[in-house]
């Protein structure tokens, strides 16, 4: 199975990077799932959590809002403050 490149980014530093399985957002339309071989998409942000699935489990991030990008199997999610949990 083919993965993600996901690059979470805060307005003051790179918080984390790396291959995902999945990833689940909020946006002013309702939550989404991005997985690999997704539609290119541009997406805002509501404030809440972003949840990365990786191979090793999940990363959750708390976010402001902001955005979130999707081209080529890359998401680059971009937000003013980012706080991050491990499970």
């Amino acid at each position: 199975m083919s993965a993600l490149n996901v690059e979470l980014v805060a307005a003051d530093r790179k918080v984390w990077s790396g291959e995902a399985r999945m990833v689940r957002a909020r946006s002013i339309d309702g939550e989404i799932g991005i997985m690999p071989g997704h539609t290119p998409l541009l997406g805002v942000l509501v404030e809440g959590d972003v949840v990365i699935t990786t191979e090793g489990g999940e990363r959750t991030a708390s976010v402001d809002g902001g955005f979130l990008s999707v081209d080529h199997d890359t998401v680059t999610i971009v937000a003013e403050t980012v706080s991050t949990t491990t499970r």
